[in-house]
């Protein structure tokens, strides 16, 4: 972690730093030392969680981490997540329940696109907070997001930086003002509301399933079920030279297959489901016609075998030999051993030691054992198909057994939820976005009462809303009041444009100060004006609104002009006119020009857009959905013509 944290790939990586509150009182020749012990006394007492979790690629780890530069000493984890997003989101509640837990440390996590917890709460976050100004500003203490703010003047708050904090300055600042710097109750909630359910939410991303599996990888899924997605991923990435080794199964024979119940993650399962394979017909696995019921036990069994066996040609079948681990003779085993069973560990059902050797090598805990940190402790850690082949030879199983136990399996669990209508998938994606209504209303009743006026608000809405360079802002709330309007600024706006005032400067660049007084929708200060700068404004707007009626005349003969439609085209004309205005009419020869529709034509367009859509996702829909506004389905698929006013 440089300042904040490098990705070492490009992979979807998660990463995660904790830091010790600076503490006078504390040794800091023992810095090493007493990190080593929090990292033990964090995986000790977060094991009934961690170990029994089913990981998509990587579990959640920590390790020392020396002081570099202004970076002090700290414990460190990275955890590549791959395709499964809540492997992240898990993480950053155990982040959250660690700072909670042990009060006297400060997290920072990250990912690939940065800091995305600021992005999950994008919608509340203060306009002056930026990806290009949020380095080392956010932060979990005692199990609460943090984050520090800025100065609204330089050296308004003596104890603020006007630049990013170091990490030095931000932990000091964290101890010193932890009332202060607390995020938002919005921003708060918008992360909770992203973690919220766990840790019983991790039963509900489980899918139990049957598979008809050769008995080897029946027995060794009873001891490691994390290994199911070791060998997902080997069969869902598989090249041609991994395919290789499947054409004669070596390892997992067909013929001793037996059925028996996996536990899949819902991402894996999707994974293995989704895919179409045809196994090689010199490797003995055939499926039953698609009518049979267990087709699909079947078919999964069979890709599942593919995966383990990919594992298995991966390594030698004589490592065993050649690599010993030195940990397990080091007298720090046996009080790292005794340390577990101290915090009663081994009576939460997770296994036998093997168990807890196997998870410390692939999680790189040895760590906790205080060894020199000059090892090298990711060469201690198993490759999937090791410890695969290593169970298999130490584990003994009886085939007749599991076909008993293969008699009195529990029910596999519905997949419907791989085919979700599109009402599902909206419902979903919307309380995702934590948007629940209030009643529930039929799909029909809503068609009937739609009202387009709600297109035309929200429109008007956005409209007034900041936009610059940089993006535009979406109304939260329809009932916010309209954007502030200060005159002043925006006469200097066009002066700026369209050329000086005789008095002023001749350069048209526009500061970035006054540009943002103009889109800002706070409240500005009211000043008042003189006599004549009041006439000044009034002629430079009627000169202005005098150039756009030009326009307008010269665009109405216009394919541009004709193409929108007129109140005159949609409202029957008043017979009776006053005679003044008739008279000036005929004498100047000129046309009256007809008001556009402004709210017709941008139902009109929205509508149309929307219809060319064609149900996928598009323009109208994104920008509509994203102001809350929902359009019903395109139920006429006559050619559509414009709506006619009332």
């Amino acid at each position: 972690m440089e300042e904040t944290m490098k990705l070492a790939t490009m992979e979807d990586t998660v990463e995660y730093c904790l830091f010790l509150i600076p503490d006078e009182s504390r040794d800091s020749d023992k810095h090493e030392e007493v990190l080593q012990k929090y990292i033990e006394r964090i995986m000790t007492r977060f094991a009934p969680m961690l170990v029994p979790y089913i990981w998509q690629n990587q579990p959640f780890n920590l390790k020392y981490k020396p002081g570099k530069g202004s970076v002090p000493a700290h414990m460190f984890g990275v955890t590549k997540f791959g395709d499964n997003i809540e492997d992240e989101w898990f993480i950053v509640y155990v982040i959250k329940q660690i700072t909670k837990e042990f009060p006297e440390l400060v997290a920072r996590i990250e990912d690939n696109d940065g800091e995305f917890l600021l992005i999950e709460a994008a919608d509340f976050l203060p306009k002056w907070l930026d990806p290009d100004n949020s380095t080392n500003r956010v932060f979990f203490h005692h199990g609460e997001l943090c984050i520090i703010p800025a100065p609204r003047k330089p050296g308004a708050e003596s104890w603020l930086p006007t630049t990013p904090p170091t990490i030095p300055q931000a932990l000091n600042i964290i101890a010193a003002h932890p009332e202060k710097i607390l995020a938002s109750e919005s921003i708060r909630a918008a992360v909770s509301r992203r973690i919220r359910g766990y840790p019983e939410k991790i039963q509900v991303s489980l899918h139990r399933a049957h598979c008809f599996l050769p008995a080897g990888i029946v027995a060794v899924l009873k001891q490691r079920p994390r290994l199911v997605s070791a060998a997902v991923q080997a069969f869902y990435l598989r090249d041609p030279i991994d395919l290789r080794a499947c054409r004669v199964f070596k390892t997992f024979l067909p013929e001793t297959r037996i059925m028996t119940s996996v536990t899949f993650t819902k991402c894996l399962y999707a994974q293995l489901v989704q895919q179409r394979f045809v196994p090689d017909r010199r490797s003995g696995y055939r499926l039953p016609p698609p009518s049979d019921p267990q087709y699909r036990a079947h078919e999964l069994g069979m890709k599942l075998a593919h995966g383990f066996e990919i594992l298995c040609s991966k390594c030698s079948p004589h490592f065993s030999d050649c690599k010993k681990s030195p940990v397990t003779a080091s007298p720090l085993w046996a009080s790292f051993l005794a340390s577990l069973k101290k915090n009663d560990y081994f009576k939460v059902g997770l296994g036998k030691y093997l168990f807890v050797i196997s998870f410390c090598r692939q999680a790189e805990q040895f760590s906790c054992l205080s060894l020199p940190s000059s090892w090298d402790y990711s060469s201690l850690a198993m490759s999937p198909g090791e410890e695969i082949l290593t169970l298999l030879q130490t584990i003994p199983f009886d085939i007749e057994d599991l076909k008993k136990e293969a008699a009195n399996l529990p029910p596999e669990d519905d997949d419907q939820w791989l085919d979700l209508s599109p009402d599902q998938l909206d419902q979903l994606l919307q309380e995702a976005a934590g948007k629940k209504e209030s009643e529930s209303i039929s799909k029909e009743e809503k068609e009937q009462n739609y009202d387009l006026t709600q297109v035309s608000e929200s429109m008007k809405a956005f409209i007034s809303k900041v936009s610059t360079h940089k993006g535009a802002e979406l109304p939260r709330e329809p009932s916010e009041a309209p954007i502030t309007f200060d005159a002043d600024s925006f006469l200097n706006y066009f002066d700026k444009i369209l050329g000086p005032r005789p008095h002023e400067s001749d350069s048209d660049d526009l500061d970035e100060e006054e540009f943002e007084c103009l889109d800002s929708d706070d409240d500005l200060d009211s000043e008042t004006h003189e006599p004549g700068e009041e006439a000044s404004l009034k002629g430079t707007l009627d000169n202005l609104k005098s150039y756009m009626a030009q326009m307008d005349q010269e665009l109405a003969h216009t394919c541009i002009g004709k193409s929108f439609t007129t109140r005159k085209q949609v409202e029957p004309v008043s017979q009776t006119t006053d005679n003044n205005s008739d008279q000036e009419d005929s004498d100047t020869g000129e046309s009256v020009m007809a008001p556009v529709d402004v709210d017709l034509n941008l139902v009109s367009n929205i509508l149309e857009s929307y219809s060319s859509q064609a149900g996928l996702a598009g323009p109208a829909s994104n920008l509509l959905q994203s102001m809350g506004v929902q359009l019903p389905d395109n139920t006429d698929h006559r050619p559509t013509s414009k709506p006619t006013k009332n």
